[in-house]
């Protein structure tokens, strides 16, 4: 009798205050929707590991498999840059606004994708759009009120009006938008120390991985937590000569050079070019076109301006929302720009060779499951962001 296919999944998400439970109940809905559309058989417990983890236990493509999946937490980080009062919060505006224009940044971003670019302007937007609105209700308050009088009245009714704002962004997501972007730009691309430091227990951690014995170890990194995963990689193979198992890097629906063509970021433009050429790992990418908060089918490699002679990785491919995704799942997803940028996760009812429940769950490595695909074409590879 064959021997289960082990594989250890660790996860690393994007810029996201929320605990990682709503991870585990996501993976469990959606792997349940795509074991009756695919034919697979997934069943999720509680798993022994050192961090918060779910095990997933399947028979999938014929053959008995054993995942541990273990999310790598950042989320208090992304929790304490996030205490901003309202004041604080408009002053991280000047100052992003300030390093991505004054830098040049932004005008290379917009030479790649407007898309993400569009999406980055929005709580800016969104900001401004509040803070005119709270002016106009305020001087016309004071204005009804009149004299000195008017002036407190007038303040009261701005202050009220920002924090109305502030209360709906559990719908607009503008503050949220605006403290992502602020982390980033913050440091001009460069990780902050508190960041280094989780970098390194990630190391630790996944080297404890790597001497268990699976038979793949798969690091997964989404959104912003695609450059941490490709940093993440890039120290663990300067420092282990031999990884041991398989080892598979993916990256879905990166933002690489929002963070990479800022002008402090070469410890990250560094990891890509150095990662790229390493024969040690197999890195698959995965954007689709119709997620507006990705760099859809950018090389992160060679867009940054690292790409050389001897690059072999990123393959990168397109999750084809509008092959894999029935019309009515996309009529459902229209204009829902962040479902959308977690559908990588999510089930698919017109699955491609991209499903996501396959590759954490199934009995073959990634460099296996992928082996003789050819990049998506539209693959841009322009080296915009060159320094």
């Amino acid at each position: 009798m064959t021997a289960p296919f082990r594989r250890h999944v660790l996860y690393l998400p994007g810029f996201d205050p929320i605990p990682p439970r709503r991870y585990r109940e996501l993976y469990r809905r959606e792997a349940a929707d795509q074991a009756r559309i695919s034919g697979h058989r997934l069943r999720i417990t509680k798993a022994q590991a050192q961090g918060f983890a779910w095990a997933v236990h399947g028979r999938v493509e014929g053959r008995d498999t054993t995942t541990v999946i273990e999310v790598a937490l950042w989320s208090d980080i992304v929790q304490a840059s996030m205490r901003q009062g309202i004041a604080g919060t408009f002053a991280q505006l000047a100052r992003t606004s300030w390093t991505y224009i004054a830098t040049g940044t932004l005008s290379r971003l917009m030479r790649l994708r407007r898309g993400p670019v569009i999406a980055a302007l929005y709580p800016i937007a969104v900001l401004l759009a509040q803070l005119a609105l709270a002016l106009l209700a305020g001087g016309l308050a004071a204005s009804a009120v009149g004299g000195w009088p008017g002036l407190p009245v007038g303040v009261t009714v701005v202050w009220g009006v920002l924090v109305l704002g502030r209360r709906l962004d559990h719908r607009l997501f503008a503050y949220y938008l605006m403290h992502d972007y602020a982390f980033t730009a913050r440091h001009r691309g460069a990780y902050p120390p508190a960041l280094e430091d989780r970098l390194a227990q990630f190391r630790a951690r996944l080297t404890a991985i790597l001497d268990d014995g699976t038979d793949e170890v798969l690091v997964v990194g989404h959104s912003s937590g695609a450059y941490l995963a490709v940093s993440l990689m890039a120290d663990l193979l300067r420092e282990r000569a031999d990884p041991g198992p398989a080892l598979s890097l993916l990256t879905l629906g990166h933002v690489v050079p929002m963070a990479a063509f800022l002008p402090d970021a070469g410890r990250l433009r560094d990891d890509l070019g150095w990662l790229a050429r390493s024969d040690r790992l197999f890195w698959l990418d995965v954007t689709a076109p119709g997620d507006a908060c990705c760099f859809a089918l950018c090389d992160p490699v060679a867009v940054c301006g690292q790409a050389g002679p001897d690059q072999r990785w990123p393959l990168v491919i397109s999750a084809a929302f509008t092959h894999t995704l029935s019309p009515d799942r996309q009529a459902a997803l229209k204009n829902r720009w962040f479902k959308l940028h977690f559908q990588y996760l999510c089930a698919f009812d017109r699955p491609g060779d991209y499903d996501y429940f396959a590759i954490t769950a199934g009995p073959r490595t990634l460099a296996q499951r992928f082996a003789g695909r050819k990049p998506s074409p539209g693959r841009i590879t322009r080296p915009v962001g060159a320094r």
